[in-house]
């Protein structure tokens, strides 16, 4: 029953950190709807595009900490309820995965929210910074190379997994727990990009370009 409770507890805390609105609200403070300009997505990468980086750096370093807080709120949680190891590495990955959902589909934007990639990467850090860096060093040197902010943020999602299962071979990880919940957490980055997968294949992706 403890790990119930733990679980919901940290599920339910983490969507309502994860859904809130950071790059709508910013729009909104400059008089501009995000989701009607740009690429339509109230993510980091559209403010900037639209905003400038000013705006959009902010919302990035937000949106990242609403991954971070969540991850560390759910282990306070799993500490609260005394529950054993596994289950506290359960309720971490509860917390990650539900705050990037509510990230994506904010209940207050009629679940039209952003891509989770800023709120993954500080959901990593709160659980392995180590899968975090090698995160972040895959989509520096893809969007170096490619100036696609879709392409490094996909292949820093697959990234993940396969960094969270060699640190688990070398026994850096307690359990297996946190392998699937990377894979998780990858597919959903990976789904939210779909569109823009679309349009890599048929040559319409934009190349990104600061406003």
């Amino acid at each position: 029953m403890n790990a119930v409770l733990c679980f919901t507890s940290a599920g339910l805390i983490a969507y309502l950190i994860g859904s809130f609105p950071t790059g709508y609200i910013v729009g909104r403070l400059r008089g501009i709807d995000v989701r009607k300009v740009g690429s339509g997505n109230v993510g980091a990468t559209n403010v900037t595009r639209v905003l400038g980086k000013q705006f959009g750096y902010p919302v990035f370093v937000v949106d990242f900490f609403k991954g971070l807080v969540a991850v560390l709120l759910a282990l306070a949680i799993a500490h609260r309820f005394q529950v054993d190891s596994v289950a506290t590495d359960l309720s971490a990955a509860v917390g990650g995965i539900f705050s990037v959902v509510g990230h994506s589909y904010p209940v207050w934007l009629g679940f039209k929210g952003g891509k989770g990639v800023a709120t993954s990467l500080g959901v990593i850090f709160g659980i392995s910074w180590i899968s975090a860096l090698i995160m972040c060093a895959v989509w520096i040197i893809l969007f170096k190379a490619t100036r696609y902010v879709s392409v490094a943020s996909i292949a820093a999602a697959i990234a993940l997994p396969v960094a969270m299962m060699t640190l688990l071979f070398l026994h850096e990880l307690r359990s297996p727990v946190l392998v699937y919940f990377s894979l998780c957490l990858a597919a959903i980055v990976v789904f939210r990009h779909r569109s823009n997968v679309s349009r890599l294949l048929s040559g319409t992706e934009p190349r990104f370009a600061r406003k």
